[in-house]
Order: structure tokens, then sequence, then C-alpha cells
């Protein structure tokens, strides 16, 4: 029996926390839709299988993150297959010890135990301040 659309958000999550890189893509439909409106940069909707695992692979140039899904509400809707999540990334920074909260929201649609779209709503000026990449971002905005 396929998971649920719960049961998929929280393998994200979870997955995510525990750096399960290589599993994340397998939760999603080979044609997808992810989406982060928020991203300041407006980078481009993810689409495909392959497109999720270069989105996921590390690239070991960011300090690692202890973390763990925390404050998790999963919204079930009147579409059985969407679901409205909230959560936070809770943790610290592994080299520096500073702690911290990334709060989130995901919109997702899961079919078949596969998820087919999703919005990611995060706060990235805190993800790119804790990941030492403000500046970065900063400049590329400007």
């Amino acid at each position: 029996m396929a998971r649920s659309p719960r049961e998929v958000f929280l393998a994200l999550v979870n997955g995510v926390a525990e750096e399960r890189w290589e599993e994340l893509p397998g939760l999603y439909a080979e044609q997808t839709d992810v989406v982060h409106p928020f991203d300041p940069l407006r980078a481009p909707a993810l689409r495909t299988r392959d497109e999720l695992r270069e989105h996921f692979r590390p690239t070991g140039d960011v300090p690692r993150l202890l973390r763990h899904a925390a404050n998790i509400t999963v919204h079930e809707t009147a579409d059985p297959e969407v679901i409205v999540a909230e959560f936070e990334y809770r943790g610290t920074v592994e080299d520096t010890g500073e702690p911290f909260a990334i709060p989130g929201i995901f919109v997702m649609r899961v079919r078949d135990g596969e998820i087919v779209s999703s919005r990611d709503y995060f706060d990235h000026l805190t993800a790119a301040r804790v990941r030492g990449r403000l500046d970065a971002l900063v400049a590329a905005l400007s």
C-alpha cells in the first residue's frame, strides 16, 4: 500500500534532517513540480527526479547543520491528495554551535505515495545566514 501524504511528508523532512540525500528523490514522482515561491533568487521549478537528485546533492561547501524537524502540524484538506504541513528545522551549526530555527510550510500533493507537486515556503534569509551565505545572497540580489 502506498504511503499517505502525511507519511511522505514526514519521510521527506526527517530524511533532510538525517541527511539521507540519496533516498529523497525517490519520494517524488518521475515528473513533478516543486517550487520555492519565497526563494529570493527565484530558482526554476524542479520538474524531474533527476533535477531533485541534483537539488539534494551535498555540495560540501557549506557548514553542516545538525537538525531535526520540530513543531510539525499537518493539515489535511478536502482533497485527499493534498496536505498543508507546518514545521521548522531546529538545530545547531556543527562548526560554531550556533542554534537556529528555520520555519517552513509545504503545500504538497501526493499521488500513489509520490510527491507530484509541492510549494515549499521557507525562511531563505535565515537559511542563508546559518549556512554562512547571507553576504553572497545579498550580493546576488544587488
